[in-house]
């Protein structure tokens, strides 16, 4: 085993109270690709610091390999000092540095270089800072929530960069699919303590529930062993009287440990206040279109129906809000119309958390200023309460929000939309900053929602638990303003998308092998000047096979029409979709074998 190029052990930090970090430790080896996981304000982010240098704790030992290099993502990084983004970036190199990587990582990352950078937005200025610790290709590279603000093929991108990288990794992110995709070890951090599983992100809630199930366990057998020597103190026969004692300190000892035990921190009991039904058809937007100095939305037409689930993706800057803000209609499109159902009670949560005005107290943003009750579900509750139905403590009901973290923050905004009653939910980029566990029951809420939603997401596991369909550019490349509404979620929209692909690039095949002219081939079928009886059998039974297999596709097509089906029977519908897959595949093959065989017949006969 490689010594550890980092090694934090029994760390301990507290801010007056409850301590943030108690015993907790972790250790990194070169190749390692460790996910740091725990609830909101578990102190992930501060562990992190620790280990990069930017935070003492108050006790524990922290070893940082002498000539290691470490590299921290700033989630506010500080430009002062540099005219361009390039020259931010560029700064972090060493003398043996490509500056080239620099220029690399920029492009990828949406950015020139050439950018003011006091001019940049908080989603720009993460990127920039995430080129900046990426290019020198660090011993340890520590990155919190780099996927913040990057749309899916720039995630992708890093997910494909990250697996390359000579540099171990320490990363903390709330995306599933992503931490599944670079990690192979996980730690959690969990009422102050660190555990470490040699397993990446995909076996952690399967090993978490099983430490907590053992953990409940051990605390019922020590409950009993309570209970047994109570009653051996109260019923059993005097001994000698030191044995006595010690046996009641035993007890007492148990006592302590029994009541101090701290269970995992709670989970978050909530659900969203409905309110009274929307008419059927919510949403109808006929042909409408969008252009600025481009065309963001090309002539587009949906119906959106109560009860639908629908997401929106695309990279940065395809037209995503424009026309989630044209479909509820916040904004008028160049041409085509919108028409809103009746009844409709919208509440929107926006990812850029403009809502939130950092002076105000949870209390004071919760209940808009009304006393210390509110609404929920046709019932006043205590704010307090409430407060603790999303984990935050009675003692935070008059914390100014400015005090909160961002995923504090994201919890605090998901507690006031669910109040509010509603019937079509508007969700932009609603994943962002929430833990594991706040992610699950959003997705419950979602799931199980009775009215409508729209989303905006670039979690991909998200949107393949919750949305029945999805709505993408129609090429991702070069957005040119088309959309397409697929059925299913992300996963299904890239298999649907790469069936149409396939089926295009046949069809641009057939066409080519149409207008190339064959030079005369040296076969044994040209020498005898005839076709074989088996080219000529498959020659005039080709047709037949091709026009059955064009009716069992055309039947499943329609089948598959059914926007319902999906919803109703996602397995059929995915049975359904194979099927035509492996279809398509063998009508290709019999198409191509018949257009050689027929060009031979007519080169033969000429």
């Amino acid at each position: 085993m490689a010594p550890p190029i980092l090694k934090l052990d029994n760390i301990f930090l507290s801010f007056g109270g409850a301590p943030l970090l108690n015993g907790a430790g972790m250790q990194v080896e070169p190749g390692d690709r460790i996910c740091l996981v725990g609830r909101n304000g578990s102190g992930k982010s501060t562990l992190m610091k620790i280990a990069a240098g930017f935070v003492e704790p108050q006790s524990g030992e922290v070893f940082r390999h002498p000539s290691s290099t470490i590299r921290y993502l700033e989630q506010a990084p500080d430009f002062a000092g540099y005219t361009t983004v390039q020259a931010y970036a560029e700064a972090c190199l060493g003398p043996g540095d490509d500056p080239y990587r620099v220029t690399y990582l920029l492009e990828h990352l949406g950015l020139t270089g050439q950018e003011d950078p006091n001019t940049l937005s908080g989603g720009e200025s993460r990127r920039a800072a995430l080129a900046r610790v990426m290019a020198p290709e660090p011993d340890i590279l520590m990155l919190d929530e780099p996927t913040n603000h990057l749309d899916l093929p720039t995630i992708e991108w890093l997910e494909d960069e990250l697996r390359k990288t000579r540099s171990a990794l320490v990363v903390i992110s709330h995306d599933r699919r992503f931490l599944e995709k670079v990690s192979n070890a996980t730690v959690w951090l969990d009422r102050g303590n660190s555990r470490r599983l040699d397993r990446g992100f995909a076996s952690f809630e399967a090993w978490r529930d099983e430490v907590l199930e053992a953990e409940e366990l051990e605390q019922h057998k020590l409950g009993k062993a309570i209970e047994r020597e109570e009653h051996w103190l109260r019923y059993g026969v005097t001994a000698r009287r030191k044995r006595n004692m010690r046996r009641l300190g035993e007890l007492q000892t148990m006592r302590a440990d029994y009541r101090g035990h701290k269970g995992p921190q709670g989970t978050v009991q909530a659900s969203v206040t409905e309110g009274r039904e929307s008419g059927k058809l919510v949403i109808e937007a006929e042909h409408i279109a969008k252009a600025y100095d481009r065309p963001i939305v090309a002539p587009f037409s949906i119906r959106v129906h109560r009860g639908d689930c629908i997401g929106l993706v695309g990279p940065n800057g395809a037209g995503k809000t424009t026309l989630l803000k044209m479909l509820t209609g916040q904004l008028a499109p160049d041409s085509g119309t919108v028409k809103l159902g009746t009844k409709l009670e919208i509440a929107t949560l926006d990812q850029k958390r403009e809502d939130l005005n950092p002076e105000d107290t949870l209390s004071h943003y919760l209940t808009d200023g009304r006393g210390e009750t509110l609404l929920v579900n046709g019932e006043q509750k205590h704010v307090a309460g409430y407060m603790k139905d999303f984990l935050f403590q009675p003692e935070q009901i008059r914390t100014p929000i400015k005090n909160l973290s961002g995923g504090e923050r994201a919890r605090l905004m998901l507690a006031r939309i669910m109040a509010k009653p509603s019937n079509l939910l508007i969700l932009d980029e609603p994943t962002n900053d929430l833990d594991i566990e706040t992610l699950d029951l959003l997705q419950e809420i979602v799931s199980g929602y009775t009215g409508t939603v729209i989303l905006v997401s670039h979690d991909r596991d998200f949107l393949d638990r919750t949305v029945t369909s999805t709505i993408a550019p129609a090429n991702p490349d070069a957005p040119d303003g088309r959309w397409i509404e697929y059925a299913g979620g992300y996963t299904d929209m890239l298999s649907q998308r790469k069936g149409a692909l396939e089926e295009k690039r046949r069809v641009e095949k057939a066409e080519k092998a149409k207008t190339e002219t064959f030079a005369p081939a040296a076969d044994t079928s040209k020498a005898r000047g005839k076709l074989s009886f088996k080219q000529k059998f498959a020659l005039e039974n080709l047709p037949k096979e091709m026009q059955k297999s064009e009716a069992e596709i055309a039947a499943r097509e329609k089948k598959m029409a059914d926007p319902n089906l999906f919803t109703k029977d996602p397995a059929t519908f995915n049975k359904l979709a194979a099927e035509m897959e492996k279809l398509r595949e063998n009508l290709t093959k019999m198409e191509e074998e018949w257009l050689e065989l027929e060009m031979l017949r007519e080169e033969l006969e000429g």
